[in-house]
């Protein structure tokens, strides 16, 4: 029973197998007899219903395709259901003229039907609605189909050997196998292959619908001469009943003709993904509630406008409303189960560290409280900005280099008023600042007090008051100097560059100085860096320079002694003594305008030379001396800027280094020059004498 069983299985199977293999031969053969045998009306029928129900197979078939490959027999398909339409034509066509004058029915039902009911018995209306068809289905949907058809072809065959390279790169990479890659050629043959019969039969189409067009009219013609030539009907009458039933043929013909056009634009024109294209449309056309209002706004403005079907628009204006509706519903529900199904999320990890968290400190900095704010914010006034570019603008001009951009930003932990200046990360100024109001500084010699906060200059500190607006004119009468609040940080900014200038002097900030000079005096920086001097070595004397207040712009006059004397002396404080002497008329004229007498602090003879025993010994002087020395210096530096005198001592060439660095650790504001650095054309002066006592204790 079971082998028995088994038989009856292969028996079954190898019909369906026949079946399959002679389908193609009988659908031609079938054709082939359509085309030469008469049929009767009622396997017209049957034979046009079944073209309708394949045409209808085939449109679903390809909507439901999610790849093009699903549905590659659809070339053959398109050429089968052609050679059936235009076979059902001549077959319908010799039933209609050799029958024709029996009634409507001669050709079957459906012919009439479709000459009777769809166009209501009018051949003119007819007539109309076949060309429309026709037009339809040639000039829109065929063409379309067809070029892109083609366009795909054409790219496909462009992408082959980069696809066949692409499954031989995984294949040697061992991503896929043998088998994998065999199948994965064969898919990208059967692309190219699918496209290009796509183009080809999409001409298939066209060729029918001007193949129906002839149809009709020769049906018509036909007719008439049949109607009335062989069977005595008159003109009317052949006309009525010819034409009728040729549109009729012809729109039975055409409507199959139109739905498997229409199945291959959708064939041609859907993008792979593993949707079909209704779950394409529905999921992109109804997915956003966003469109859908918009949509429903329009036409509810539609709906409301006078003299329009308003129920209609109205009517679609809810169904749209209501849709976004119940996809925003949606959308909300399934956010709120996501959620409630959704893992907590994971403790945040603490990052590694990186080299993005070294924080390099700013050059020179500027940090503000929240009511200065205004003063650095370029959308509002931001007035000390452009004071702070003049400031390094003028400080370039004055000492010889560009100082370091002055980085701004706001700190809440500061004073509302208070502002910080810092120079490579270090503080080296506070002070606070009032916006809308004036300080008035007094110089030590006004006339009167004026109304105000009491405060002190934050540059040089001398006293000072915040007084109101009203008050301005009137400081100015009493002598005092009175600026705004950016001015009052501009100074305080400007002063300590001056100080620190050594400090913001860098390799970078020489070497630039060497590449300016080196555009004109190429040959004079190449003698001396780096042939004479290191690039360290010279960036330390003109730290030194600067550290006396010695400007730097005469950078020529300052390589030129270095280029004489490096190759012969390499001490650093040899070299800065030969520069200052070089540099002397510009020192002294830095200090005392030109023609006039150099009034000027001067040492003692005696002290001198106990300095000079001191120094010859290199021995350390005496504390008591060292403590007299510094109280007189005091004393007479005093004197000095009482009566208006630059604040300069004037000693012995080899003394000046010795009593600079001793001097200016408690008196930072006293110069101390040589005797050596005064031009020979300059008078000079002592107005104040320094160690009559020291010496005699010496």
């Amino acid at each position: 029973m079971k082998a028995l069983n088994q038989l009856l299985g292969h028996t079954t199977a190898l019909r369906q197998v026949q079946m399959k293999l002679l389908a193609g031969p009988l659908l031609i053969l079938l054709v082939m007899a359509m085309l030469i045998l008469p049929l009767p009306p009622f396997a017209l029928d049957m034979f046009f219903t079944f073209n309708i129900a394949l045409a209808v197979m085939v449109l679903l078939v390809s909507m439901f395709t999610r790849q093009p490959l699903d549905f590659a027999a659809f070339p053959a398909v398109l050429l089968f259901t052609t050679l059936l339409r235009l076979s059902l034509n001549v077959a319908s066509t010799r039933v209609i003229l050799m029958e024709g004058h029996q009634g409507g029915d001669a050709a079957g039902r459906v012919i009439e039907a479709f000459g009777q009911f769809l166009i209501g018995g009018n051949f003119a209306v007819g007539l109309v609605v076949f060309a429309i068809l026709v037009v339809i289905n040639f000039m829109v949907i065929t063409k379309g189909a067809g070029r892109i058809a083609e366009v795909g072809a054409r790219f496909m065959l462009d992408a082959m050997p980069g696809k066949q390279m692409a499954i031989d790169a995984d294949l040697n990479a061992g991503l896929i196998g043998e088998e994998d890659a065999r199948r994965r050629r064969a898919e990208v043959a059967q692309e190219a292959d699918f496209y290009g019969s796509m183009d080809g039969a999409s001409k298939f189409v066209r060729g029918d619908a001007m193949a129906g067009l002839v149809i009709m009219v020769v049906n018509v013609i036909g007719g008439l001469l049949i109607g009335m030539l062989q069977h005595d009907m008159a003109f009317g009458d052949a006309a009525r009943t010819y034409t009728l039933m040729t549109i009729g043929d012809g729109l039975v013909a055409q409507i199959p003709a139109l739905v498997i056009s229409t199945a291959a634009g959708v064939t041609v024109s859907r993008v792979n993904t593993d949707q079909d294209v209704g779950q394409q449309m529905m999921s992109q056309l109804f997915v956003s509630p966003q469109v859908l209002i918009l949509c429903a706004a329009v036409m509810g403005l539609l709906g409301l406008v006078p003299g329009m079907p308003n129920l209609v628009f109205l009517l679609f204006t809810g169904v749209l409303a209501g849709l976004a509706w119940t996809l925003q519903r949606r959308a909300a529900r399934e956010q709120a189960e996501a959620d409630l199904q959704a893992p907590p999320p994971p403790a945040p990890e603490a990052p590694e560290a990186s080299w993005d968290d070294v924080q390099l400190v700013d050059p020179l900095g500027l940090e503000v409280g929240h009511r200065l704010i205004p003063l650095v914010d370029e959308r509002q006034d931001a007035e000390l900005l452009g004071r702070i570019k003049s400031v390094r603008k003028k400080f370039a001009q004055e000492i010889g280099f560009l100082p370091p951009v002055v980085h701004i930003r706001d700190n809440l932990e500061l004073g509302a008023n208070t502002y910080v200046i810092s120079l490579k990360g270090v503080e080296i100024g506070r002070g606070e600042s009032f916006p809308g109001r004036w300080l008035a500084i007094n110089p030590g010699q006004v006339s009167g007090e004026v109304e105000g906060t009491p405060t002190q200059d934050p540059a040089f500190g001398l006293p000072a008051r915040w007084i109101q607006q009203d008050q301005r004119e009137l400081a100015q009468v009493y002598g005092y100097t009175v600026v705004d609040a950016g001015t009052v940080v501009a100074t305080h900014l400007n002063h300590l560059l001056q100080q620190h200038a050594a400090d913001m002097l860098g390799r970078h900030e020489v070497q630039q100085l060497l590449d300016k000079l080196g555009e004109e005096q190429k040959a004079l920086v190449e003698e001396v860096v780096p042939k004479a001097l290191t690039l360290t070595t010279l960036q330390r004397i003109l730290q030194s320079l600067l550290q006396e207040e010695v400007s730097i712009r005469d950078l020529p006059t300052i390589l030129d002694t270095l280029a004489e004397y490096a190759p012969h002396q390499q001490d650093v404080n040899e070299l800065v003594a030969q520069v200052r002497i070089a540099l002397g008329r510009g020192i002294t004229q830095q200090w005392f305008p030109p023609g006039e007498e150099m009034r000027v602090i001067g040492l003692d003879a005696g002290l001198e030379r106990v300095l000079l025993q001191a120094m010859n010994n290199n021995s350390a002087l005496e504390p008591g001396l060292a403590d007299t020395l510094m109280e007189q210096a005091g004393i007479a530096l005093t004197e000095q800027e009482t009566r208006g005198e630059p604040p300069v001592m004037v000693v012995q060439h080899a003394l000046r280094p010795l009593l600079s660095r001793f001097l200016r650790r408690q008196l930072p504001h006293l110069v101390v020059m040589s005797q050596a650095e005064v031009p020979a054309d300059r008078t000079l002066r002592v107005t104040s004498l320094v160690g009559g006592q020291a010496a005699s204790r010496g």
